[in-house]
């Protein structure tokens, strides 16, 4: 594997200075940071030893350590015991928030190779937030469907759905696209409201979508519908933080 100093990074001594107010660690930070996500560092690349960065931006040893830490938590780079500190660049993929799309039909968009990983399907009574998202009276049936949703075999998010059982009678149904699914059984998704938040991921979700624990996500609820109004699907998701940006297009009303 190439080192970064050995392909001639483009470290840049200059973007730190003691005469800004944010500490050296988290200029150093966000100088790797920008590097990464600009893929000038690329993919499994290795960094130079601490010793070696800390003499290329003037700054001691423990600041190194720090802004490494910061990124590590962050799922940008990953430590390989007695080899070093890795680039972990993964498929980072554009959302426009404008557009009903599926999983699916989003990573295939960008070219890439979408795949699940089946974590859970079954079926059985609504809870009381399943019930209330999805206008069901008390002791309806609900399917669940619970998924590790990859790209390029990279694991980006986890999400877990919940649909009518008069839509969706058995979960052995859905074997690829869940939208393809309700299509082809005449219960297209018309509209969703999506709710976004950022959060950090605990320790089991974390170790599913290979990153460490604590590091930053997002934490998404939708509700999809019907042409008609009736709602169809309660999802909760959550995607990796260094690998999603979800755009919306705004205008003057």
């Amino acid at each position: 594997m190439s080192t970064a100093a050995a392909t001639a990074a483009p470290f840049d001594p200059t973007a730190l200075s003691d005469a800004l107010p944010l500490p050296l660690y988290l200029q150093l930070a966000r100088h790797l940071r920008t590097l990464i996500v600009e893929g000038r560092l690329t993919d499994q690349d290795a960094l130079p030893g601490e010793r070696e960065l800390a003499e290329t931006f003037g700054v001691s040893r423990v600041t190194v350590r720090k802004a490494l830490r910061e990124l590590i938590a962050e799922g940008l780079l990953h430590q390989r015991q007695g080899a070093g500190t890795f680039i972990n660049r993964s498929p980072h993929v554009e959302q426009r928030l404008s557009t009903l799309t599926s999983f699916t039909e989003d990573i295939g968009g960008r070219g890439l190779k979408p795949d699940s990983r089946w974590l859970s399907r079954s079926a059985g009574t609504a809870t009381p937030e399943e019930a209330m998202a999805l206008g069901l009276r008390p002791g309806a049936e609900v399917v669940r469907l619970h998924r590790l949703r990859l790209a390029d075999g990279t694991p980006l998010a986890i999400e877990l759905s919940a649909l009518p059982a008069s839509f969706l009678p058995d979960p052995e149904l859905v074997q690829g696209s869940l939208y393809e699914t309700l299509r082809g059984r005449g219960h297209p998704p018309f509209r969703a409201l999506q709710r976004l938040s950022a959060i950090r991921l605990p320790a089991d979700q974390a170790a599913l979508l290979g990153v460490p624990d604590g590091a930053p996500a997002l934490y998404i609820e939708r509700r999809t519908f019907l042409e008609n109004g009736t709602p169809l699907e309660f999802v909760r998701s959550h995607y990796r933080g260094d690998a999603y940006d979800f755009v919306v297009e705004l205008s003057l009303a």
